[in-house]
């Protein structure tokens, strides 16, 4: 079921959500038995026997819970318990994801020579599986003191964050879902998740949804465009994915906040990022946040542990050296965006995408590390055109990854930025629109615009990336997220709960109802 469709608006939200609040008038529980029964329905809309796999993984993994706070104080047993649940999750997420790919390699290669059929993935199971992962390993660690199976059931189906994020901790959720006051009506949360939801409502179906068709019609023929093709199918794919995900992001956080419960912020206007670095910290925040707990940083102190017990320089000082910097900061680096990149999806395409991306922060963490504060233009004037400069290349650096990661595969990939890089011409401009302009005026531009529509798409996009506040910063003090709290400037543009912004949000609504008939996935559904 997706968040933008009729079925969805009309039906299931205001069914969920009034007999959320009319059975938390009786008993709690049941208010949140009633929510992971409408959130398994949720899920199963799409495919209902994948309603099964959901619950066993579930079973499971509870299962696996019980047994690791059981063996708390046999913390070698216990390895071996959190070892055996984590394995058996990656294996099923290796089966569905990964095993018809690999076979496919295999009978290339000639060592398989049986029928490679395509296994139908899941939706969500990457987030689901990662979500239960991090629960076990909470578990090991102490930071889950017991295991309640309605209470993780909750946790893994809560049907706002199901299918594409964000990835929870454990820690975020349980507390709301463990306080009364989570269960109580209040207006302002129907008020702010609504608003919430809209906004992002609105860059689904009326930002993402309007450029898509120029990014696939880009990807489809890859090796035939040309210099300003290429560069269009290139932009209009990384703003596609741009507005959809933080449309989804929104939608996400408004729903829950509907229910009475917060979720951490996801998305917080990355293309706005003057460096790698900080576009990671601002992109899918909540998966960054995962691998660098679970994947970078345990690396990362295997490596500084190996070289304290060779008497090597760890820390500030140990990086500054080559060999520290290969194995202290690029290795473990290199690792997590590798595995990132394979999480995205099986091709190798995803793999380049995360060392692509891997490569930029080793780039940017040498860059701080040997000129850090010496290149720091001091006159205003002069510092905002270096900012300017390096939010624009840290932009251009993403447009290059993300070709891989929407690509069908890396020769795709390269076709299309062989003709980014000029490779096969340019198209030159079209000289014949700007006669007609000039003989039959309005009808000119008539012909003008629609002929360059995309590049106004285009432009009229990234203005908005870039320049107008996030739906975290319009509702400001109001916003549901689990993040500390910022504020649109102009002032005008801060949600207030007054007349003005909700006939504001109602005309929005409306836009948005009239353009439901697409009712496209959301792109992170596949993943």
């Amino acid at each position: 079921m997706l968040f933008n469709s009729y079925l969805f608006l009309f039906l299931f939200l205001p069914v969920a959500v009034g007999s959320y609040y009319a059975l938390a008038a009786l008993q709690l529980r049941w208010a949140a038995l009633w929510l992971c029964l409408t959130s398994l329905v949720f899920y199963g809309w799409w495919n209902p026997p994948f309603v099964g796999l959901l619950v066993g993984s579930i079973l499971v993994n509870h299962g696996f819970s019980l047994l690791i706070l059981r063996h708390a104080t046999h913390k070698r047993r216990q390895r071996w318990i959190t070892a055996a649940g984590v394995v058996g999750n990656l294996a099923l997420l290796f089966y569905y994801k990964y095993f018809s790919t690999l076979l496919q390699a295999l009978t290339g290669l000639g060592l398989h020579t049986g029928p490679v059929q395509d296994i139908l993935l899941p939706l969500g199971i990457s987030f689901f599986t990662f979500t239960q992962i991090g629960y076990l390993l909470d578990c090991q660690s102490g930071a889950v003191k017991s295991s309640s199976l309605l209470n993780h059931t909750l946790f893994v189906t809560f049907f706002p964050h199901l299918i594409a994020g964000p990835v929870l901790h454990h820690k975020e959720m349980m507390t709301q879902f463990d306080q009364p006051q989570t269960y109580r009506f209040r207006a302002d949360n129907l008020s702010v998740g609504g608003t919430l939801f809209v906004i992002g409502l609105a860059k689904k179906v009326i930002l993402a949804d309007s450029i898509a068709p120029y990014a696939d019609a880009g990807f489809a023929t890859p090796g035939d465009a040309q210099f300003w093709g290429a560069w269009g199918a290139a932009l209009a794919y990384g703003l596609q994915l741009y507005f959809d995900f933080s449309g989804y992001s929104d939608m996400a956080l408004g729903l829950a906040k509907m229910f009475g419960v917060r979720f951490p912020l996801n998305f917080n206007s990355p293309f706005k990022a003057p460096n790698i670095i900080e576009f990671w910290a601002r992109w899918h925040m909540t998966l960054t946040r995962y691998i660098t707990s679970y994947l970078y940083y345990p690396m990362a102190m295997r490596v500084s542990r190996w070289r304290s017990r060779r008497g090597l320089p760890v820390g500030g000082a140990g990086s500054r050296t080559p060999g520290g910097f290969a194995l202290m900061i690029a290795w473990p680096t290199l690792y997590t965006m590798g595995l990132a990149g394979i999480w995205h999806g099986a091709g190798l395409q995803f793999f380049i995408y995360g060392l692509l991306h891997g490569s930029y922060l080793c780039i940017n963490h040498g860059w701080r590390l040997v000129f850090g504060q010496r290149f720091n233009p001091q006159a205003a004037f002069t510092r905002l055109l270096w900012r300017l400069g390096c939010v624009l290349l840290t932009f251009m650096a993403v447009t290059v990854a993300h070709v891989f990661f929407r690509a069908s595969n890396v020769a795709d990939a390269l076709a299309l930025l062989r003709g980014m890089a000029g490779l096969r011409g340019a198209e030159t401009f079209d000289t014949a629109a700007l006669g007609l302009l000039a003989a039959q005026g309005w009808a000119g531009w008539q012909v003008l615009l629609g002929r360059h529509l995309q590049v106004l798409l285009i432009g009229g996009l990234l203005a908005i990336a870039w320049f107008m506040p996030n739906a975290h910063q319009i509702l400001g003090r109001f916003s549901p997220a689990l993040a500390k709290t910022q504020e649109a400037s102009p002032a005008w543009l801060r949600w207030q709960p007054d007349l003005r912004w909700l006939t504001a949000v109602l005309t929005l609504l409306l836009w948005c109802l009239l353009n439901l008939h697409r009712e496209t996935r959301f792109l992170y559904f596949q993943f």
